[in-house]
């Protein structure tokens, strides 16, 4: 058996990865749908500036989705895509109907650190297996996540 994959990574690295990949997967598939419910359900005097929010962010995690499923594939590995499975690995849980805009963006910040600390530690693991692609994704969405921390305490005045 050919110790390196079809992309010249090491098997068991990229298998290793491709798990917490999924794991990853779980988180953002949970904390997608939990956004688009505070887009729908949203009331209140902040209305129309989160609907705006919560549509930007839905629409990105959309596509970070996508391309972390693809990333599996890529290592040679096939991505999860279940509810069942996301609900038993996903440390983000779903949201019960939130229409307080205080307490979506609360929620937000909670998902984003639990993303932010598993992304990291992915990084580390990329690194470490010489796996450029998984390290430059997981190298922008920490940048672009952080920065998103920051303007959603400050919209809480944090």
């Amino acid at each position: 058996m050919n110790p390196t994959n079809a992309i010249g990574l090491d098997n068991d690295k990229a298998q290793h990865l491709s798990e917490k990949l999924n794991e990853l997967l779980a988180n953002y598939s949970i904390f997608y749908q939990n956004i688009r419910g505070y887009h729908w359900n949203i009331k209140g005097e902040k209305f129309f500036e989160l609907h705006l929010k919560f549509e930007e962010l839905y629409n990105d995690l959309f596509l970070k989705i996508d391309e972390v499923a693809e990333r599996i594939l890529t290592l040679g590995h096939t991505p999860t895509h279940n509810y069942t499975d996301y609900r038993a690995t996903s440390k983000i849980k779903e949201s019960a109907q939130v229409s307080d805009g205080t307490k979506a963006v609360e929620d937000i910040l909670a998902s984003f650190q639990t993303i932010i600390i598993l992304q990291r530690a992915l990084l580390a693991l990329s690194s470490d297996a010489d796996d450029e692609g998984t390290n430059a994704l997981m190298s922008d969405y920490i940048r672009e996540q952080e920065k998103l921390t920051w303007m959603y305490s400050s919209f809480l005045n944090r």
